[in-house]
């Protein structure tokens, strides 16, 4: 059983799996919405809405946190950019977007996921 097991596995083992997610969440900062699918976006908004938290905490602690999880670029986007934009806003920075059509070769859910 899978009690208190969250997250999904995407058919990947550990590491490539936390690879992944970082590349997804550092894309979708770097371009600020991008076509997924949606069991990958519900994946993701969780993870970065995390680092715009950080973000906004703005002093060294919060940027160091960034640093260790994102790529450099898209950390100081975080930390200069989207933290200042949603300071005066609780949570719910990112918001997911189910599109009508599947994708084309396996059917499967697409969604778009992008910044308020």
């Amino acid at each position: 059983m899978r009690h208190l097991h969250k997250g999904r596995k995407f058919g990947l083992k550990t590491g490539r799996r936390k690879s992944f997610l970082k590349i997804l969440a550092s894309n979708l900062i770097s371009h600020e919405h991008v076509v997924t699918t949606e069991a990958r976006a519900k994946e993701i908004k969780s993870i970065v809405e995390r680092y715009v938290t950080y973000g906004k905490r703005q002093n060294l602690a919060g940027m160091k946190l960034l640093l260790k999880y994102l790529p450099k670029k898209s950390a100081y986007k975080v930390y200069h950019e989207l933290a200042p934009r949603y300071k005066d806003r609780k949570g719910g920075y990112v918001r997911i977007l189910k599109l009508a059509a599947p994708r084309r070769n396996d059917g499967s859910k697409m969604a778009k996921i992008e910044f308020v």
